[in-house]
């Protein structure tokens, strides 16, 4: 099934990007080698549960004969959805939760204080994926 590809591509990189982007929060500074790495782990796992859910919505709103028809469309709004959970997410998580903070390595957007990281992420992952899906068809 496509969508089960697409959600283990995508899994596999956002496992890759967390592990990447350790050093840009304060828990590989603070924490134990094995703590960064569960932590990245742990994240991977809800990416997957984003990513999962936004291609869901995206189906639903923009057009359910995906992959066959409106790919871009679907492609785009899971885009868009994963881009807003993480602006939200990040906000939520490390300016009222505090549960976990970034490292002063990481550049942060002025206008909505969210890391470029995570963002970025958001935006670079689900598009490569689908890329790279839709030319393997």
């Amino acid at each position: 099934m496509f969508a089960a590809r697409y959600l283990a591509v995508a899994t596999a990189l956002n496992g890759a990007w967390e592990v990447a982007q350790l050093p840009l929060y304060t828990i590989w500074f603070q924490r134990p080698l094995r703590d960064s790495l569960l932590a990245a782990a742990h994240c991977t796992g809800g990416d997957l549960i984003i990513a999962a859910l936004a291609l869901v919505i995206a189906i639903l709103a923009a057009g359910r004969a995906w992959p066959a028809e409106n790919y871009l469309r679907v492609a785009t709004a899971a885009v868009g959805l994963g881009i807003a959970y993480t602006i939200a997410s990040e906000w939520v998580n490390v300016e009222i939760r505090g549960i976990w903070a970034y490292a002063p390595r990481m550049i942060r957007l002025p206008w909505i204080g969210t890391g470029l990281s995570p963002l970025a992420q958001w935006l670079v992952v689900p598009s490569v994926t689908f890329v790279l899906l839709r030319r393997g068809r």
